[in-house]
Order: C-alpha cells, then structure tokens, then sequence
C-alpha cells in the first residue's frame, strides 16, 4: 500500500493532480474560519466553547459545512445548496419533460441541465443566506446565547453578509468542478467529504474528556463495525446476467457477447437520509417560529412537537426517521432506475436476458429484482442512521458521535471511488494497482 502511494507521488501527471486536489481542500478548510463582515468571531467562539449549540435542527447543515454554519464564516452555507439543487434538478426529469430531453441527448443536454443546477445553486444560496443572517440576528442560530453574533444590525451590514455567504457557496461550487476537471475523484463528494472528517478529531476528544476513555473505546469499536459493515454492503450487487446475439453488419460479425447489469443493494445512496433529516427537521422549524409570547400559553401541537419530534432519543421520533428512509429509498429507486428504459435498450441492441423474453416481460423481471433487493437496502440505511440516535441513548454520545448516519456512509462511498479512480490511474502506468 505505502510503495504504491509512493507510485503514485513518483508519478508526474498523477502527483499534480493530487497536490491540485489538496490545494483546494486546504483552501476549502481555510474558509471555513473566516468570519464574515459584520460577525463578532469572538462571541461567536465563547458561544461555541459553551457547548449548548451543537445539536438542533442546523445540525445536518453544519455537518455539511464542516462546522462553518454555526461559525457564519464565508463559507458557512457549505455544498448543502448544491446538493439541494442537484436533486431538485434530478426530480424534475420525472415531472419536466424537457429536463428528460436535455438528459437523453448526452453530453451538450447534461452540460445545459449543469448549467440550471449552477443557477439554482445560487439562487438557493441567496435564499439560505437571508435565512441564515435573519436567524443570526434573532439569536435563533447559537440557542442558549446572549451574546450578539452581528452587533450592526444596519441594511447595509446585512445586504453585505448575504452577499458573502452566496459568493462563497459560488466558490466552493467553482473549486468542486475544478477538481472534477483537474484533480482525482469527484470534487463536489470530496469537499462534503472533507467537511465530515475535519469534525472526527474534535467530536472523538470530547467523547474521551466527557465519558471517560471506557465509552470512547466503545465508540471506537462500534465505528470500525459500522465501517466494515458499510463497506460490506455499497460492494454488494446483484448482477443479471445478459447476452447480445449476433448479428451481421456489413461483412463484420458483431455481438455474441456476455455482460450483466449490476443492480447495487444500496442503489439510493445516502439521499434517503438527507429527505427524511430534511422532512423531519421541517416541524421543529415551524414550532420554533411558534412559540409562545411572554405571558401566552403555549399551543397543543406546538408542545407535542416540542416533546416528541424534536428529541432523537423519542421512540416516535426514531420510528418516523425509518420510516422515511425506507419511503425514500424506494421514492429515489424508482425514480432514478427505469426497468422499461434498460429493456427497451437492450431490445434495441439485441441483448436479453437468459431465460426472459424481450421486452414488457424483461421490464417485469427487472422490476422485481429491483423490488426485492431495495427492501433490504433500505433497512441498512435506516439501521445506519439510527445509530447516533442509539447511542444518544445507551452512552449520552449523539451531539459527538461521529460513527453513523449520513457521515459515515458518505465518507465510505467517496473514500471507496475516490481509491477506485486512483487504482484505476495507476494501472494505466504501472499494470499494478493501489491494492493488490
């Protein structure tokens, strides 16, 4: 492994490309501590050191952000708008039959549907930032805090943050595509990446000065099994088989071959978990901006939501989340692999599956493999996601517990791709992987 990374570093064209890569993550981790203008940094840091605003419903947020959200620094909205937008644009191929078009027409309708997520990244951008600067001002954002986070309250002053805030949601989307184009790996997955494991060193040093070194080992243990078991299952497919018949074009014989369709267990990524955080942080959203006033008595559904649908350690709250997911994860399924597409493609080509005519009778048989293999894709992702929420109840560890959720699948699938596309270089210079 270390002589291989070695290779990889010896190699001109490849060592550039890892030194870009990590350039623009240094870059990315450096914004994440800037203030923007207006911000008082040192009463936003004494409001952080108390320890009382980690959790909440910005929690998702911040971990996308790297812990820059809770900081209003220049990059606090992080990848989160991008991601927001990526998906509306994906769903509405389903509903806007024109996006379908740009999608068939390869590379120039891909790069037009491109073009619409860069500006609805930005658009979402702005509505964030207004969102986040008028919750900063309240004192909504760090609750538990007197301290005023922007002491200017001007027009000015707040026209200036919003526009900082969606800049710096345009840069972290430039630097994305920069390493997509010129570095290793998927510069977009790499970034949420880094922003996850720049929170591991602090979340683990807080569980070992809180609960001792006893519950940390623990933790520790519980991680290593949660990430082999996650590695175990985004390797898992199923693979149907398929054979092209031959056929003659011109004087060449063509097809005769054999492949299959991998069909992944996990085929919905960690998206179901990003809708279900989502849907469920919307009623602690509306109740929060429903409290009562000095003096008012606090309404029925307000308080019910405040017991129940607030707290991660409630049994409805944990129920509703898997739920969810496994709504979700057949939601995203169904919406992005198409049965009747792959069969009317294969037909096209003269492919089929042994055993399964062509046509409506191989859509059926897709979908029901498919079917059959989302339900248990779907436990595992609602197992996964449970995790923190489990341990804030055996070991009082949720607001520090790094080892689970959303951050341990998306730091294993990117580490896996990211470690495939370097191989994959590799090989293409030295016949010999990164793993042997």
């Amino acid at each position: 492994m270390l002589s291989a990374f070695g290779r990889a570093f010896r190699t001109p064209d490849l060592r550039r490309k890892l030194l870009f890569t990590l350039g623009i993550i240094t870059i990315f981790r450096l914004g994440a501590f800037i203030p923007s203008p207006g911000v008082n940094y040192q009463n936003v840091q004494q409001c952080l050191s108390t320890g009382q605003t980690q959790g909440g419903i910005y929690q998702l947020v911040n971990l996308f952000s790297g812990g820059a959200l809770l900081q209003v620094s220049i990059f606090a909205l992080g990848i989160m708008p991008y991601i927001t937008a990526s998906i509306i644009v994906q769903l509405l191929r389903v509903v806007i039959p024109r996006f379908q078009q740009l999608y068939e027409e390869g590379a120039s309708g891909q790069s037009k549907l491109t073009q619409y997520t860069r500006y609805l990244t930005i658009a979402l951008g702005l509505l964030n930032a207004t969102t986040l600067v008028s919750l900063a001002r309240s004192g909504q954002l760090l609750p538990g805090c007197n301290l005023p986070i922007i002491p200017d309250t001007s027009v000015i002053t707040t026209i200036l943050i919003i526009i900082t805030l969606t800049a710096g949601t345009g840069l972290i989307m430039w630097m994305g595509e920069l390493v997509t184009e010129k570095g290793v790996g998927n510069g977009m997955s790499l970034l949420i990446f880094t922003a996850i494991a720049a929170g591991f060193p602090t979340s683990l040093g807080a569980i070992w000065t809180a609960q001792g070194p006893g519950t940390f080992f623990i933790v520790l243990a519980i991680g290593l099994l949660t990430v082999a078991l996650v590695v175990f299952v985004e390797q898992s497919q199923r693979r149907i088989p398929v054979q092209y018949a031959k056929r003659m074009i011109g004087r060449r014989t063509v097809g005769g071959t054999s492949t299959y369709i991998p069909i992944k267990v996990n085929m919905a990524g960690v998206i179901p978990v990003i809708f279900a955080s989502s849907m469920l942080y919307l009623p602690a959203l509306i109740s929060q901006f429903n409290q009562p006033r000095a003096g008012e008595q606090m309404q029925p559904w307000v308080e019910w939501i405040n017991n129940n649908l607030t707290r991660g350690d409630h049994p409805i709250y944990m129920a509703l989340y898997f739920a969810m997911i496994v709504f979700f994860t057949y939601f995203y399924v169904a919406i992005t692999f198409n049965p009747e597409e792959v069969s009317d493609n294969m037909k096209k080509y003269g492919g089929f599956i042994p055993g399964i005519r062509a046509g409506k009778p191989t859509a059926d048989y897709l979908q029901y493999v498919l079917s059959r293999i989302t339900l248990p894709g779907a436990i595992y992702l609602g197992f996964v996601a449970l995790i923190p929420l489990v341990a804030l109840v055996l070991i009082n560890a949720n607001q520090n517990f790094p080892f689970g959720g959303t951050s341990i699948l998306i730091m294993v699938g990117v580490g896996l791709e990211t470690v495939k596309q370097i191989d994959a270089q590799l090989q293409q210079r030295h016949y010999e992987g990164l793993l042997r």
